[in-house]
């Protein structure tokens, strides 16, 4: 009888010590009150996409900037308008923790490298993945485009735009994010 108390002691201490370890080692979870969505306030969905040089770029691993993630094509008018403020913006702002995050609706275009030729020759330096299977235009509702959210630095999105933005619209927008 005394080896079976014994024997539930040791195994309750090993189980309290593997809670107590377990405690400590458990990733940060976001609040249950956070949820994940497209609305306002919401944590932006994650996704994670390729550049046309087959770079892999996920949202969340860009969390401590704040972000704007631009939805367009080579063919949209209003996407290749805004696309020298959005470069003029980024080049002034990259520094200051702000990213721009293009992501091509490639199941649109005629090729990948069409899309690579377009951000040569627009100059772009801004991170642009490739949304070959519509997955993050699905995700995020882009029914016209560009279609912009602007995400803090926590990841929750605190604007949606939809249209050609200029510089002065980014930068009233990401400064209303301090």
């Amino acid at each position: 009888m005394k080896s079976n108390n014994l024997f539930a002691i040791v195994a309750l201490l090993a189980l309290l010590g593997w809670g107590l370890y377990v405690q400590g080692t458990t990733p940060h979870v976001q609040p249950v009150s956070q949820a994940v969505g497209i609305q306002k306030g919401n944590l932006a969905p994650d996704f994670e996409l390729l550049t046309p040089e087959g770079k892999s770029i996920k949202l969340s691993d860009l969390r401590g900037q704040k972000v704007i993630v631009n939805l367009w094509a080579t063919w949209c008018p209003p996407c290749r308008a805004e696309i020298p403020d959005m470069q003029a913006f980024y080049e002034e702002n990259k520094d200051k923790g702000v990213v721009i995050l293009g992501v091509n609706l490639t199941s649109t275009e005629n090729s990948v490298e069409n899309v690579a030729a377009f951000i040569k020759g627009y100059g772009m330096t801004f991170p642009v993945v490739l949304d070959v299977d519509k997955q993050v235009a699905v995700q995020y509702q882009a029914i016209s485009i560009p279609t912009s959210y602007m995400i803090d630095s926590n990841g929750v999105i605190r604007e949606k735009f939809i249209g050609p933005m200029d510089q002065e619209k980014m930068a009233n927008i990401i400064s209303s994010m301090e």
